[in-house]
């Protein structure tokens, strides 16, 4: 089988591509023209330069592949390019990696765009998985966990905005690739969604005592009251005044993430690593 991969130079797809290749998969990426390859060197990859917003070139570039999986980002509206490509192309099996954010309460600018995607997907006649993780971490190139880790080397003071009470349960990025790998010829996950996250919540504060006790720091947990600083952020943000976290971050920081992975652990095995373990193998690698 040939696997059509976008988003493959990415953190999560850049551990997809290796486990597809040790599994026998041919495969074949998509990538721009600014995008860096170094971190995929294997001589077995085809690559196919191209853009997700240009069906006709993407409809080509899949030619010849016998299954799409998608992990570049559903939020930036080009499900519609991607489904009509792989359809022209004959792809009949597909696997799409969505975001547990979908499920989130609030009024997020991508909600509306990644749900459109799901139900685009679903309504294609496409054999398809979608898998939603929680937040992926696993090294220095993830965006939230890696930031957390270098605050919490240089200062012993971390600040929450709220009581850090709220739930969350990250996933380690070798456990994505590994659920998209156990899907992709398992005909029980046609045509499902699945949610797949670490093995158990945590609190926020849990969080960080687990990355400080993983680093051998001791650190101070200042709370702060979320409600005027969300305020402050949003003054920011409508007098465009640049600053490193939105309010939408504050917010979804103080809403529950928690999901329950049984349907994955049914139909294809899921099992994931606790919190703990894939924390000591970031800060390993």
């Amino acid at each position: 089988m040939k696997i059509f991969v976008t988003g493959a130079t990415g953190f999560t797809g850049s551990r997809v591509v290796p486990l597809l290749l040790k599994n026998g998969y041919e495969v074949r990426c998509l990538y721009r023209a600014s995008s860096d390859r170094s971190i995929l060197s294997d001589p077995k990859i085809e690559w196919m330069q191209g853009d997700l917003s240009h069906t006709q070139a993407l409809t080509s570039a899949m030619q010849g592949t016998d299954a799409l999986v998608n992990i570049a980002s559903l939020g930036f509206g080009h499900a519609e390019s991607i489904i009509s490509a792989a359809q022209t192309a004959g792809i009949k099996r597909t696997i799409f990696i969505s975001t547990t954010a979908i499920f989130t309460q609030l009024n997020a600018r991508s909600k509306k765009v990644r749900v459109a995607a799901e139900l685009a997907i679903e309504t294609s006649g496409l054999k398809y998985t979608i898998l939603r993780p929680t937040m992926i971490y696993g090294s220095p190139r993830d965006r939230n966990m890696w930031r957390l880790i270098r605050f919490i080397r240089v200062s012993p003071i971390i600040p929450i905005f709220g009581d850090g009470k709220s739930l969350q349960q990250p996933i380690y990025v070798d456990d994505v690739a590994q659920a998209v790998a156990s899907c992709i010829s398992n005909d029980k996950t046609i045509g499902k969604s699945y949610n797949i996250a670490g093995k158990h919540p945590l609190t926020y504060n849990e969080v960080i005592d687990t990355i400080a006790r993983q680093m051998n720091k001791r650190v101070w947990k200042l709370h702060i009251p979320s409600k005027p600083i969300v305020a402050l952020l949003s003054l920011f943000e409508r007098l465009r005044i640049p600053f490193p976290i939105k309010a939408e971050q504050v917010l979804r920081l103080n809403e529950n993430k928690d999901f329950s992975y049984a349907d994955a652990q049914r139909d294809f095995g899921f099992s994931p690593l606790v919190f703990e373990e894939g924390m000591a193998m970031e800060l390993m690698g």
